[in-house]
């Protein structure tokens, strides 16, 4: 192998965010922020959105997980969506007046 065009591979702790769980891997991420783990040893920390500990398949259980306000940030763009009952009413008016 060559020398120096390899990235350092290390132990990383990952946080998930949502389930407040922490583990540690070997990886070649990087990271800036570092965190002091159970052993006493500071090791490089990188924050993930869903791991084992949270995802749906693993748990069991659905979560919804709206971590950007994706669904704020569509509803500011183009608006809020009507109701289905709401679109359903308005056909029935449309018919009925056409029917006329």
């Amino acid at each position: 192998m060559k020398p120096d065009i390899h990235p350092e591979y290390r132990l990383v702790v990952f946080q998930d965010a949502s389930a407040d769980h922490s583990f540690i891997a070997r990886s070649t991420i990087a990271t800036s922020d570092t965190i002091t783990w159970e052993d006493g040893n500071e090791y490089p920390l990188r924050k993930v959105e869903i791991s084992s500990e949270s995802h749906p398949f693993f748990t069991g259980t659905m979560k919804i997980v709206d971590t950007a306000g994706r669904v704020e940030r569509f509803e500011r763009r183009y608006g809020r969506r009507k109701s289905k009952t709401a679109d359903s009413a308005a056909e029935g008016e449309a018919a009925s007046e056409s029917d006329s």
